[in-house]
């Protein structure tokens, strides 16, 4: 039994060995087992019934039989049906690259086989690879026309990640496309747990930071977006349904590669890391 105090809201899922697993006390235990649920073994699934897993985290207190899984720790959501990103949405990093603040969300795909494990070695594309720490919108409920004052009961929790960018794919034509350079395999890696929103103390202002072979390079909170969660989640569900489990990086702060003109190298350790969520890295080859 533990002794931390915990609401059901403030729980961390994630995906071992293939099953969804919530983080408990630094184990790994197995959902669908816990609950005694079948269908709760696909990530996707939990996030649509995240009532049923805020129970199952309340439950972990109760127990000490818990159902341990063991294998390979994935990205917490490592299907997405959906993966949307923002651009240009805080305003550090609007001024870092002398551009004006956007009059609406700049908005772009990844595709989702960019996601990709902590831990992981990613394959650089060419010479001119940035890093873009980011927190992650994990969709639960999800849905269509959302208000932005109800934009947050469809989120399931938050989690954080990178938006690697090969700046010469994005920037290699007039007007650039964004989607291709920042959608190479790996170029997705996400925290290994998503987060429930009770764990923040406000979930509008979340810090977030991102380190480049030890030396810190980013370092902002989302209370600098020009363009909140609730925002965000309202201009998506007005042309897209959102789904379980859909991703929404929500944009970078200031102090990317492109700014200094340095970018990854063979060899290079990129750690990101957010409030309450944690760290993780990743390295290049």
């Amino acid at each position: 039994m533990s002794g931390e105090f915990r609401t059901a809201a403030d729980f961390r899922l994630g995906c071992v060995g293939g099953r969804a697993a919530l983080n408990h006390g630094g184990r790994w235990v197995d959902l669908a087992e816990l609950t005694g649920d079948a269908g709760l073994v696909d990530v996707n699934v939990a996030l649509s019934r995240v009532d049923t897993v805020r129970r199952a985290w309340l439950e972990c207190d109760r127990r000490d039989d818990l159902p341990v899984v063991t294998g390979a720790v994935s990205a917490c959501v490592p299907e997405p049906r959906q993966v949307f990103a923002v651009g240009l949405n805080y305003r550090e990093h609007a001024a870092e690259a002398g551009l004006p603040a956007p009059v609406a969300p700049m908005v772009f795909t990844k595709f989702p086989s960019c996601i990709t494990a902590p831990g992981s070695t990613v394959r650089l594309s060419g010479p001119k690879v940035d890093w873009e720490v980011e927190l992650v919108v994990v969709i639960g409920a999800g849905g269509r026309d959302l208000k932005p004052a109800d934009a947050w009961d469809a989120v399931a929790a938050l989690t954080v990640g990178q938006d690697v960018s090969d700046r010469e794919v994005q920037l290699r034509d007039t007007p650039p496309q964004f989607s291709l350079g920042k959608s190479f395999a790996g170029y997705g890696p996400l925290a290994p747990v998503a987060v429930g929103l009770d764990a923040f103390a406000d979930v509008d202002d979340v810090g977030l930071w991102c380190s480049v072979d030890g030396e810190l390079r980013q370092q902002g909170r989302t209370s600098d977006l020009f363009f909140s969660v609730p925002e965000l989640v309202a201009s998506l569900s007005a042309v897209c349904e959102l789904l379980p489990g859909d991703l929404i990086f929500t944009g970078t702060p200031a102090g990317v590669g492109a700014a200094s003109g340095q970018y990854l190298t063979s060899g290079s350790v990129l750690v990101s890391g957010a409030d309450e969520i944690g760290e993780f890295e990743i390295g290049f080859a």
